[in-house]
């Protein structure tokens, strides 16, 4: 088959500046959801491992939910649906409290085996100096417990990244949004749905290098 056949890179080059528009609102909801999801994983794990019944089943059914939840669903219930009961939302703000809450639940089950994965031993050691749950859980524990979760929290963040996309059936001008955009008015969806592929690859690449060059600097501490 021809490239030229399902491939205008004439056109590609030409709607690029215009896709491209969007990719600043895709970061920006990737970074915002993930900054909520980061500090609701971490108080969701800490909830997970309490000795306090309530707090571990309230943890295990919102994680058991988001997880088994579509986050388009989600994105629906939060943006067309909660309107019906006088709870409004604009689309941006849908899309990161949707985003932020679902990314939270896998999130706080990384955080959670992270934390299980430091030696109790260190507790006790904490504890024999007289320090308290939260210095040694800041100072001692999560230290060491942020180095084996950096990889898994990476990809939790490619795949926000990716599923950003799913915010343009609720008119998030993110990359996607505006692809669809381009493809209705060339009439080439195709190529323009390559060329946003080709988009968040190196995106999603950068974030890969950052990853790499983290798990260098907390790897110089590890003996």
């Amino acid at each position: 088959m021809d490239v030229v056949a399902f491939f205008d890179l004439k056109l590609a080059i030409e709607n690029l500046p215009f896709i491209l528009t969007g990719l600043p609102m895709t970061i920006y909801v990737s970074f915002v959801s993930m900054a909520i999801g980061m500090i609701l994983g971490l108080m969701i794990a800490l909830a997970r491992l309490s000795d306090f019944k309530l707090l571990r089943w309230s943890a295990k059914i919102y994680i058991s939910f988001m997880r088994g939840t579509p986050i388009l669903v989600f994105l629906f219930i939060i943006y067309f649906g909660l309107p019906s009961i006088n709870i409004e939302f604009t689309a941006f703000q849908a899309a990161i409290i949707g985003f932020g809450l679902n990314s939270g639940a896998y999130i706080a089950e990384v955080n959670r085996s992270a934390l299980n994965s430091v030696d109790y031993g260190q507790w006790e050691a904490a504890q024999s100096l007289g320090l308290g749950y939260r210095k040694t859980l800041v100072g001692i524990i999560l230290p060491q417990a942020s180095r084996i979760a950096i990889p898994p929290l990476t990809n939790i963040f490619l795949d926000l990244v990716k599923a950003t996309s799913l915010a343009a059936v609720i008119t998030v001008p993110e990359l996607f949004q505006k692809t669809q955009i381009a493809g209705g008015r060339t009439f080439d969806t195709l190529t323009m749905y390559i060329t946003v592929a080709l988009i968040y690859w190196p995106l999603c690449a950068l974030i890969a290098l950052v990853q790499e060059k983290l798990e260098d600097h907390f790897n110089r501490f590890v003996s």
